[in-house]
């Protein structure tokens, strides 16, 4: 299914260590995991801010 490249963005900016980007791309393992390690330390969150960047809108996961 089709995922918005700027809603997956937003989310991760503001909520991305609590993971809630993954949970809207349907990767729920990965959205608990960045729950409960905050974003893999801050380090995941940051790359998956700037790998969303260049991510075509719309995209697939």
């Amino acid at each position: 299914m089709q995922k918005s490249k700027w809603v997956s963005f937003f989310l991760c900016l503001f909520l991305g260590p609590l993971g809630i980007h993954k949970f809207y791309e349907g990767r729920i393992l990965l959205g608990l995991l960045y729950l409960f390690t905050g974003g893999l330390f801050g380090i995941g969150w940051l790359v998956d801010l700037i790998l969303l960047l260049f991510k075509p809108n719309p995209y697939y996961p």
